[in-house]
Order: C-alpha cells, then sequence, then structure tokens
C-alpha cells in the first residue's frame, strides 16, 4: 500500500496494518481502541486527523 492511498496513517504511530486471510490489507486505527471519535477502520487516504502522531524517526521502515 502506497503512501498516497492511505495518506497520513501510513506514517502515525496509532496505525496498525491487518491482512486479511485473503490477503487484503485493512489499516486499523489503534485509537478506536479507546476514543469512540476514532473509527476503527478509517476511510482512505486520511488526510487531516486529531490523533495523528508521526512515528519517531529510529531509521526503521514501517512494515506497510
Amino acid at each position: 500500500m502506497s503512501g498516497l492511498q492511505v495518506g497520513l496513517c501510513v506514517t502515525c504511530t496509532h496505525s496498525k496494518i491487518i491482512r486479511s486471510a485473503k490477503g487484503s490489507d485493512f489499516t486499523m486505527c489503534l485509537l478506536s481502541q479507546t476514543d469512540p471519535r476514532f473509527p476503527k477502520y478509517p476511510r482512505l487516504p486520511v488526510l487531516e486527523c486529531d490523533g495523528y502522531e508521526p512515528i519517531e524517526q529510529s531509521g526503521v521502515t514501517p512494515d506497510f
């Protein structure tokens, strides 16, 4: 999945990619587990989000 397709989620610390048994990828927002304002599976691309926190630059590329 490219960054263009998922928007902010590709670099957000609260994002997790879920792969279905059929091989489809879905972006899950982990904030949805504790805050009802955030959808579990946001409609992509997400271009603005109150919960967005960029992944720390550790030299590790996210698993997208």
